[in-house]
């Protein structure tokens, strides 16, 4: 370490990692705003926080299945935390983001912009609802951070029409629940479609459409669902689909 230089705390290093889940792997430098954000409620150089970014990309094993290896002086203290927080995505998002509001001297409500209208005055009620919200949002911008705000199927660039749509649902896996490699960047309509087994990816990540489907010939049908079959999906730049999920949809929810 150079002269001068602080070592990084745990509570830094979750902060961090929460904003590279959040940030496009293409911003990850230190002329963005959110990593200028960060880096003054920390106390660091913009620069520093953004190299720390970029040291995550080498434990990230998505990234390292694509052959990018990230910057390689990573810490002993940087991978223990990185593993802790990605073995337990039902856990560290929403205590990231409750450490987030709390440098901000915000509620973590407000940080995730929830109307004080859509929730109970107080109680475990509030908070269950709060933590549920707070986590939808942080798997949605994650998700669609990780496909640069694009549909995987058909490359639609339009956040406001793009679900973080589940490879395993909600009530199947609590544990991944927030993994982003449980999630998937999808328009609307394919999403309720995925959703529904009309479509699915296989483990080679290739789009499959249901027998129904491909007796349809309706122009629609034919329009949005015929020409996918067997293409491959436009793959993330991080936090590839997780291939065990996609086997699980392909198998138990896909109407062949």
């Amino acid at each position: 370490m150079k002269e001068g230089q602080k070592l990084w705390t745990k509570e830094e290093l979750i902060l961090a990692i929460n904003l590279y889940c959040k940030l496009p792997f293409g911003k990850l430098h230190n002329r963005n705003l959110e990593i200028i954000e960060l880096a003054k409620l920390i106390g660091r150089t913009s620069g520093s926080v953004a190299f720390k970014l970029v040291n995550f990309a080498s434990l990230d094993p998505s990234l390292k299945a694509r052959g990018i290896k990230g910057a390689t002086n990573s810490s002993k203290l940087d991978k223990e935390v990185w593993d802790e927080f990605y073995n337990h995505w039902d856990v560290l998002p929403y205590e990231s983001e409750k450490l987030l509001a709390k440098l901000k001297h915000t509620s973590v409500e407000a940080l995730n912009q929830i109307p004080e209208t859509d929730l109970p005055r107080e109680g475990k009620m509030r908070e269950q609802l709060v933590k549920t919200r707070v986590n939808q949002s942080f798997f949605r911008r994650s998700v669609l951070s990780a496909y640069n705000n694009a549909c995987c199927i058909t490359g639609l660039e339009r956040p406001e029409l793009l679900v973080a749509g589940h490879i395993m649902k909600w009530s199947e896996d609590e544990k991944n629940r927030l993994n982003p490699q449980n999630g998937l960047s999808l328009n609307n309509l394919h999403d309720k479609a995925f959703e529904n087994g009309l479509i699915s990816i296989t483990p080679e990540y290739r789009i499959k459409i249901a027998s129904v489907l491909k007796k349809d010939k309706n122009k629609m049908v034919v329009q949005n669902f015929h020409r996918f079959e067997n293409r491959s999906i436009f793959l993330p730049a991080r936090f590839l689909p997780d291939k065990d999920f996609l086997e699980h949809h392909y198998r138990n929810r896909f109407q062949k």
